[in-house]
C-alpha cells in the first residue's frame, strides 16, 4: 500500500555501526498539515526541542531520522547539528528548512557527528521511494529485534484514504513518551486542529497506556503527516462522522504500533494487558495499573510464570489509587487468584501458572468499588533485558 505523495528511504551511514541502515528520511511532494506529541521528560535532546519550536507552524514536508546516537545532552553543539543536517536536507530536496523535523535516537551524551550526514545526504534523496518505508522502519531500530510498520485505508466519503505508521522502541519504554519514534503519513486533507486533536487523544490512550521498563527517555515523538493528496473532502469541525471515521482508524494504527512495542520489549517473552477495573476513579486506576506494571517483582514474576499474587496485592497497595483491600480480586485470564482480597487456594494457583506459560495473557485487577477501569499494556523482565542494557554502549 503506497501513501500518495509520500516518499522514503534509508541508507547506511556509519553513524554508529557498520554495515547496517541508520539514516532514513520521510519526504511529502507538498507542504503537509503536521501534529506532534513529544516527550515529558524534563531533559529533552536537540532534536525535540528544535521540532517542538518548527512545528508551531503546524506544517512540515520532511523527517530526517538516525540512529546510533541521540544527539541528547549536547548543549548548543547539538542545537546547531539538529539545524545544520535539517539544512542539508532542505537544500538536497530544495524545499524550507522550518519544513523539515528531524529525529535521532541511540546512545545520550555523545555529540553527533555531521560528515555522515554530508556525504549521504545526495543518496538517501535519490533513493526516495514510495516503496522505502520498509528500509526506513528497519534504519531507525536499536535494540529493537523486529521493524515495526501499520498500513491501513479507510473510505472517507467515497475516497480511498491511506495512512501509514512506522515506529521504533523496544527499551526505555513507559507513559508520557518513551524511547519511541513514531512517525504516520497519510494522504488524508484534513485542519490542523482537528489533525493535532486526533494525535493528542489517540497517543494518550495509546502509546501513553503501555510500559516496558518504566524508564522515559530524552528523544521520544509522535509525528503526523497529512499531504491531502487523496483529495477527499476536508476534515474539519462540519464533518463530523467522516472525521469520526477517519480518527478510528488513526488509533487503529497508533494502538497496533504500540502493541508491537511491548511485544517487542527488551528481552522480553510474555506480552500482559494489565486491566484494573471497579474503581471510583479513572485516574485511580489508571496510577494502579500504571504501578502493577511497572513493578520489578511482577514483571519478574511474570518471566518466571510465577502467579504470585501478593507481589501484585503490594504494588496496588503503594499506587495513589484509593481501594478496599478486603474487596480486590484478582484473575490470570479467566483464572481467578484472589477474592475479597485473599487467595483462592493452590488449585487456582496451579491453574494460573499455566495461563503463564502462555505468550500473552490478561492481568484484571477487580477493586468492587465504582465503575472506572483502565488498561495497560507491559511485557516482563527476562535475564536478557539485564543482558541487553548492560552491554548497550558496548
Amino acid at each position: 500500500m503506497k501513501v500518495k505523495g509520500f516518499s522514503a528511504a534509508a541508507v547506511q551511514a556509519g553513524i554508529r555501526y557498520r554495515d547496517r541502515l541508520d539514516l532514513g528520511l520521510i519526504y511529502s511532494d507538498r507542504p503537509a498539515v503536521a501534529a506532534g506529541v513529544f516527550t515529558t521528560n524534563k531533559v529533552k535532546a536537540a532534536p525535540v526541542l528544535l521540532d517542538i519550536k518548527r512545528l508551531r507552524q503546524g506544517k512540515a514536508q520532511a523527517i530526517l531520522v538516525n540512529s546510533g546516537n541521540a544527539n541528547a545532552c549536547t548543549g548548543e553543539q547539538g542545537m546547531e547539528l539538529a539545524r545544520s543536517v535539517s539544512g542539508m536536507a532542505a537544500r538536497q530536496l530544495d524545499i524550507d528548512e522550518e519544513l523539515v523535523q528531524v529525529a535521532s535516537t541511540g546512545v545520550i551524551g555523545e555529540q553527533l557527528d555531521a560528515a555522515p550526514f554530508a556525504q549521504q545526504m545526495p543518496a538517501l534523496v535519490d533513493s526516495l521511494s514510495e516503496d522505502g518505508f520498509d528500509d526506513l522502519a528497519r534504519a531507525i531500530m536499536t535494540t529493537d529485534t523486529v521493524p515495526k510498520v501499520v498500513r491501513k485505508t479507510v473510505d472517507i466519503g467515497g475516497t480511498e484514504v491511506s495512512i501509514l505508521g512506522v515506529a521504533k522502541g523496544s527499551g526505555m519504554i513507559m507513559p508520557n513518551m518513551a524511547t519511541m519514534l513514531c512517525f504516520v503519513v497519510t494522504d488524508a486533507q484534513i485542519v490542523f486542529p482537528v489533525l493535532r486533536e486526533i494525535v493528542a487523544v489517540g497517543v494518550e490512550h495509546t502509546f501513553n497506556r503501555i510500559t516496558v521498563d518504566g524508564d522515559t527517555s530524552t528523544n521520544d515523538m509522535v509525528l503526523v503527516l497529512a499531504n491531502g493528496a487523496a483529495g477527499n473532502e476536508w476534515l474539519d469541525e462540519d464533518s463530523p462522522e467522516e472525521t469520526e471515521t477517519f480518527t478510528r482508524v488513526m488509533h487503529a494504527v497508533f494502538q497496533e504500533l504500540a502493541s508491537m512495542i511491548v511485544v517487542d520489549g527488551e528481552g522480553a517473552t510474555k506480552a500482559v494487558t494489565i486491566r484494573v477495573t471497579g474503581a471510583r476513579e479513572k485516574e485511580g486506576a489508571l496510577d494502579a495499573a500504571r504501578t502493577i506494571t511497572n513493578s520489578p517483582l511482577v514483571k519478574t514474576a511474570f518471566f518466571g510464570e510465577d502467579p504470585n499474587w501478593g507481589r501484585i496485592m503490594a504494588a496496588l497497595g503503594r499506587s495513589d489509587c484509593f481501594f478496599h483491600p478486603d474487596r480486590v480480586s484478582i484473575a490470570f485470564d479467566e483464572v481467578v487468584m484472589a477474592e475479597q482480597g485473599m487467595g483462592a487456594g493452590p488449585e487456582a494457583e496451579q491453574e494460573a501458572a499455566r495461563v503463564m506459560r502462555k505468550d500473552a495473557f490478561t492481568l484484571t485487577v477487580h477493586l468492587n468499588d465504582g465503575t472506572e477501569s483502565a488498561e495497560v499494556q507491559t511485557c516482563d523482565f527476562s535475564k536478557e533485558y539485564i543482558t541487553i542494557n548492560a552491554d548497550y554502549r558496548s
